[in-house]
């Protein structure tokens, strides 16, 4: 498989992981779009959140639940923050393997964009 993030989490390829565990990695983006952006990986191989089923409820919990321990960790949640998940070309997915961006340290416009 021909997948980066496959590779980052599985550790093929080095990443600066801020937080490791049996399900999930999180790194830092290496194209921010605000001063903390965070990508949340699943090691298992889902391409799109359309694939996701039931299954999968208790990965998604962990991932956001992480999320949200990340941003107090960095002192993100008492201003704010926003948890993104894009899907496919129009939804803005540049990498065809779930992730969770956590973004925080300016103020988020809505709409997004």
């Amino acid at each position: 498989m021909d997948c980066i993030f496959c590779k980052i989490a599985s550790k093929a390829i080095p990443a600066t992981l801020i937080y490791d565990d049996d399900q999930i990695v999180a790194f830092h983006d290496n194209a921010p779009q605000a001063p903390t952006h965070i990508l949340l990986v699943p090691h298992q191989h889902i391409a799109t959140i359309n694939e996701l089923g039931k299954e999968n409820s208790d990965l998604i919990s962990h991932m956001i639940l992480t999320a949200t321990q990340l941003a107090k960790d960095l002192s993100l949640a008492d201003d704010g923050y926003r948890l993104v998940w894009n899907c496919n070309r129009q939804g803005g997915q540049a990498v065809y393997h779930i992730h969770l961006h956590l973004l925080g340290g300016r103020n988020m416009h809505w709409p997004p964009g």
